[in-house]
């Protein structure tokens, strides 16, 4: 790199300055990540009280729960074309109504097979919010603060996973059971799904007041509001030049299609295939099964069902403060560093919960039980990864989708990795319990082995995007860190 360009880069890094309204608005938009979060955890309170209310076998209480990833897979592949012809705040918004026709749908549903349509309208919801909040975020934040302010994303979803299961625990509490009468005649676990309601049209009016991203009035030709977004909000002094910078990116093409993902070689442009594989390996390490399925954990380690609820709040706060530690390390240590540490750590975590799974001992049907100090080794395994997960891959797979592809490609490329990251979610989600059948150690198995590939790819094949402008993206070298990122 030449001196000039050094000059020029390190000028530029000092005139980035980090707006208080960039904060606000990118919280703003991260609310959809909370949404995420509730909508995904909400029905794990009321999936007993729903299943005897409309007398389900396991199989369909089973499709229940899972059904919203489907609609999120579905909602996430269709977002990227929507914003890239809407713009990223008007399918926020959309995102916000089906939040909310789905809370309220779902709360008052009659039937099993209604519950699952309007769940899997939900889906549609929190898929389109998990791909426009970290796209809109990537582009409204100056490049030194952008991992910071892309981790908000995850911090909002760990936030929502949280408040659900704190209204559901309240709402049971309060009536005293999920499935007794609450307020006004109306069983808790309806109650659970009504709540919903009120975040979303939160969402919905902070998304209404949000700005459009520069990047699509850019796009769009509306130069004068991309002016005032860029100078208002992410403080650009030379408004001008960036419009030049991102101009340059697009003018190859004109609109925003699905083919343009297509390359020479292997059907997908390396990145996109790149993206797709970060997206698939966050959900591969296992992540879900510790929030789905802790009970199972919880309870082979000694904890009684009834402590169900303050071992996954624990959990749940463990993975709140894990968050917060990325989000004041992503933009100093860089994203390839921090996501080789969570592969290794995950690695190691998820290997010492399979061995200690193998000393475990069969009870009555398909209970299991440790004893120390396997039950220890299996604790602090389950947590350990929790953390490793939460300070890395939990976080940084959404910054890293936000601003890795190209500008003209990124919605599209990220409707895409999206797509892929909730079909690997509700495979996970719903091969788990047949893996556990064959043992709880083949499971973890699997999941140590898919983290040791993760730290493989990071090494050979994911670039580093720290501290790099969006506009730059073009040029990236997959698996080498380029100087301009340190």
């Amino acid at each position: 790199m030449s001196t000039a360009e050094g000059s020029a880069g390190s000028s530029a890094e000092h005139a980035q300055h980090l707006n208080p309204k960039v904060i606000v608005i990118s919280v703003a938009a991260a609310v959809g990540g909370f949404l995420f979060g509730f909508d995904t955890s909400v029905i794990n309170g009321a999936v007993d009280a729903l299943s005897e209310e409309f007398t389900l076998g396991s199989g369909l209480t089973g499709f229940a729960v899972s059904s919203a990833l489907l609609g999120s897979a579905v909602g996430a592949w269709f977002a990227g074309s929507l914003s890239s012809r809407y713009g990223r705040v008007k399918v926020m918004v959309i995102a916000a109504v089906l939040f909310f026709v789905s809370a309220i749908g779902s709360g008052l549903a009659i039937g099993v097979w209604d519950l699952i349509a309007w769940r899997i309208l939900g889906g549609l919801g929190v898929g389109a919010a998990s791909i426009i909040a970290p796209a809109y975020i990537a582009e409204v934040a100056p490049a030194r603060y952008r991992g910071r302010l892309g981790s908000l994303q995850q911090l909002s979803i760990v936030l929502g996973i949280f408040a659900a299961l704190l209204s559901n625990a309240l709402l049971a509490d309060v009536a005293g059971g999920a499935a007794a009468t609450l307020w006004f005649g109306v069983p808790a676990w309806r109650w659970m799904f009504l709540i919903e309601a009120v975040p979303a049209v939160f969402y919905g009016v902070f998304a209404l007041k949000l700005p459009e991203s520069p990047r699509f009035l850019v796009a769009t030709g509306k130069f004068d509001e991309a002016s005032r977004v860029l100078y208002r909000f992410t403080g650009e002094l030379d408004v001008n030049l960036k419009i030049d910078q991102i101009r340059s990116s697009l003018e190859r093409e004109q609109r925003e299609t699905l083919r343009d993902l297509l390359g020479d070689r292997l059907g997908l442009r390396p990145i996109v295939w790149v993206g797709i594989l970060l997206a698939a390996l966050q959900q591969l390490l296992g992540i879900n099964v510790i929030f789905y399925y802790s009970t199972t954990l919880w309870q082979s380690v000694g904890f009684e069902e009834s402590q169900a609820f303050l071992t996954s709040t624990i959990t749940s706060v463990i993975n709140i403060i894990a968050t917060i530690v990325a989000i004041l390390l992503v933009d100093r240590v860089g994203r390839r560093p921090m996501l080789l540490i969570g592969s290794a750590g995950t690695t190691i975590s998820l290997a010492a919960m399979a061995v200690a799974f193998s000393f475990a001992e069969k009870g009555a049907g398909d209970a299991v039980s440790l004893l120390d100090p396997w039950s220890t080794v299996a604790l602090i395994g389950a947590n350990a990864f929790v953390v490793f997960f939460a300070t890395t891959w939990g976080p940084i797979m959404w910054v890293m989708l936000g601003e890795m592809f190209p500008n003209r490609i990124r919605a599209s490329a990220l409707a895409v990795a999206g797509a892929t990251q909730w079909i690997a979610n509700f495979l996970v989600s719903t091969t788990f319990p047949a893996m556990s059948q064959v043992g709880l150690t083949f499971a973890y198995t699997v999941y140590t082995v898919f983290a040791a590939i993760s730290f493989v790819f990071v090494v050979r094949l994911l670039p580093e995007t720290k501290g790099r402008e969006l506009e730059d993206m073009d040029d990236l070298q997959l698996g080498r860190r380029d100087e301009r990122a340190s």
